[in-house]
């Protein structure tokens, strides 16, 4: 039987992570990753596979971090877990474990529409063979349909458009494409840029069937059809616990297996992270249902170093994301200003903009928009999001950091930052502490 101190169920971002947490943690103890993968897939860059980057094994995790790290790999699928015994089954044998982690992550979401499992219409599988398939089908296809105007729809699609000489349409059940991660004056930019470079933007759409055996036809609610040769599905994932269900782990409200704050399961021998795991939010702590690789290698830097003793808790769920398509980035950190109203917060917004470099007539300025939300009793920062370029996803670190410390309007405004003209904004026009100053103002005369 093959014996580890600490075994890795899951070989993406949290479990690798995790991995190598437990590593720099307890250098004294061996590790062993346990994936079914032959080569694992950056999850991020999948829709960059049919555009920018070309092909699948161009969007790879590399294997020299487990080599780096001393940590064994075993390839096979594992298929059950026995607790009494701390035993891992495997298609390859046993594994002796002393501490495990289960970073199995997620899968696709398939609504109980007629015709949605049908063959020839994809979801989006971390699968190296199964993307590979759909590239193919997407080289002879014209007419392509996504269904989900999230960041994977969204970012598949324009990506698919890039190919050239096809017809892209997002169908969208909200009135806005982002909606869920950007509030409506965002998403309406996002949208018109997106259908400035091609791509057909259907919104307040509800599919309602799938016709057809290929080509498909896309009926929506209210009796329009879409002819389409392609099909994609990316309205979202839910976590991967069959081997939890099946070793009897607690499963928790949201479907994800539960954890506390340490990432540890209801065996005090067992941790879970990533998109398999259950999450509170930073704000209020309930239950949170956001699945993003950011969040994944933090938990699983909390359950590497817990493995042993209690080091790290988690503060809950912030949430940090962008989008980029073409030069327009947008980001979110934290609550947008409709999330936190719906959770019952009174809040103060206050949005600035501005050139990104000074003056702003320097090479490659862009005009960078800060919208910052506050809950107005305490002047405590709740997120906040930004319009621009590539910058953005720095930017928006920053605001998570600051709603991480719970800084208020006023400590915002008082951010001592670095400034060049080639690097950032002006120190009189920074957009991040000018909204900030605003919406102190704002709470000032109130």
């Amino acid at each position: 039987m093959r014996e580890a101190d600490v075994v890795v169920v899951g070989g993406s971002a949290a479990g690798l992570t995790a991995a190598i947490t437990a590593r720099r943690h307890y250098p004294q103890k061996k590790a062993l990753v346990v994936r079914s993968e032959e080569k694992v897939l950056i999850p991020c860059g999948i829709p960059y596979i049919y555009g920018t980057v070309g092909s699948p094994d161009k969007n790879l995790i590399p294997d020299a971090a487990l080599e780096k790290n001393e940590i064994e790999l075993l390839k096979t699928t594992a298929t059950g877990i026995d607790r009494e015994n701390k035993v891992l089954k495997t298609e390859a044998g046993d594994v002796k474990y002393d501490r495990l982690i289960v970073a199995t992550g997620s899968k696709p979401v398939v609504p109980p529409v007629p015709g949605m499992d049908k063959p020839g219409i994809f979801t989006i599988k971390k699968e190296i063979p199964y993307l590979t398939e759909l590239q193919k089908k997407l080289a002879d296809a014209k007419d392509v349909v996504i269904i989900g105007g999230g960041f994977i729809g969204i970012e598949f699609a324009d990506e698919i458009n890039k190919i050239g000489g096809k017809n892209v349409t997002v169908v969208e059940l909200q009135q806005h494409c982002l909606s869920l991660a950007y509030d409506d004056e965002f998403c309406a930019e996002m949208e018109k840029n997106v259908a400035e470079r091609g791509v057909n933007i259907s919104c307040s759409a509800k599919v309602s069937e799938i016709k057809g055996d290929g080509p498909f036809t896309v009926v929506i609610e209210g009796g329009s059809e879409i002819t389409a040769e392609v099909v994609i599905l990316g309205i979202g994932a839910k976590a991967n616990t069959d081997i939890a269900v099946s070793a009897g782990l607690e499963i928790g409200p949201t479907g994800g297996i539960a954890v506390d704050r340490a990432m540890k399961t209801s065996d005090d021998n067992i941790f879970a992270c990533g998109d398999c795991a259950e999450k509170v939010s930073f704000f209020g702590g309930k239950p949170s249902r956001l699945k993003l690789a950011s969040i994944a290698t933090l938990e699983a830097r909390i359950a590497g170093a817990n493995l042993f003793g209690l080091r790290r808790e988690s503060p809950g769920t912030v949430g940090a994301w962008s989008t980029a398509v073409g030069g327009l980035a947008m980001g979110t950190a934290g609550l947008t200003e409709a999330s936190a109203k719906a959770q019952g917060y009174e809040v103060v917004t206050a949005a600035a903009e501005g050139p990104n470099r000074h003056p702003g007539c320097m090479p490659d300025a862009v005009v960078t928009k800060v919208k910052l939300v506050f809950e107005k009793g305490s002047g405590v920062l709740l997120g906040g999001q930004v319009r621009g370029d590539a910058s953005c996803g720095e930017v928006v670190n920053e605001i998570s950091a600051f709603v991480q410390r719970k800084m208020t309007a006023e400590d915002i405004a008082m951010f001592q930052s670095g400034t060049h003209p080639a690097l950032t904004a002006s120190p009189i026009a920074y957009a991040l502490v000018n909204a900030a100053e605003m919406a102190a103002g704002k709470m000032r005369s109130a």
